[in-house]
């Protein structure tokens, strides 16, 4: 299989069953996948099990490609659904263990090996809400451009550029409210 190809022509040969295809998408795309999942979940194991999830329903999905979108707008949201689904059943499973209080003692060992800021910054992001922290992570982590974060996220790019603003104001406001 020729790795000059485009991403799209290598999906249609894996949707059709070439292994080779799908061997260069992922090694094309692994190092993507894993870096989004790594900024949406804070967590190296987290990202580790999220990217090898993603890796072995892949083979799947790609039937699903419609191509709307590019194959990387297209991967970005099969990332972060899963990182959605993951983020779901760790909240309840966090409500579940909060009684015992391992949960918590668990989250502090990490967020120590992390950094005092980037822990913060997660905390904070995770308190403000999920479509902030999804567009902080796309546009700030990403580097995306507030138009292709809005195609990932399937909204308007002007709804981008508020959240973003009106994530630096209230990340101001925290910091001042911290210090």
């Amino acid at each position: 299989m020729d790795s000059q190809l485009s991403d799209e022509e290598l999906v249609e040969a894996a949707a059709a069953g070439n292994a080779g295809a799908f061997g260069w998408l992922l090694e094309r795309h692994y190092d993507t996948i894993f870096r989004f999942s790594y900024r949406l979940l804070g967590h190296r194991e987290d990202a580790e099990d999220l990217a090898q999830d993603v890796c072995s329903a892949l083979a799947v999905k790609l039937s699903s490609f419609k191509r709307r979108s590019s194959f990387t707008t297209w991967l970005y949201r099969i990332v972060l659904n899963a990182a959605r689904d993951r983020h779901r059943r760790r909240v309840s499973f966090d409500k579940a263990a909060a009684g015992f209080g391992e949960v918590d003692a668990l989250r502090r060992a990490e967020w120590a090996e992390a950094g005092d800021q980037i822990a913060w910054l997660y905390e904070t992001l995770e308190a403000i809400g999920g479509d902030f922290r999804e567009t902080a992570v796309l546009v700030l982590g990403e580097e995306m451009t507030h138009a292709q974060a809005a195609e990932v996220l399937s909204v308007r790019e002007s709804t981008i550029s508020w959240r973003m603003s009106k994530l630096k104001d209230t990340l101001k406001t925290l910091a001042k409210a911290e210090a």
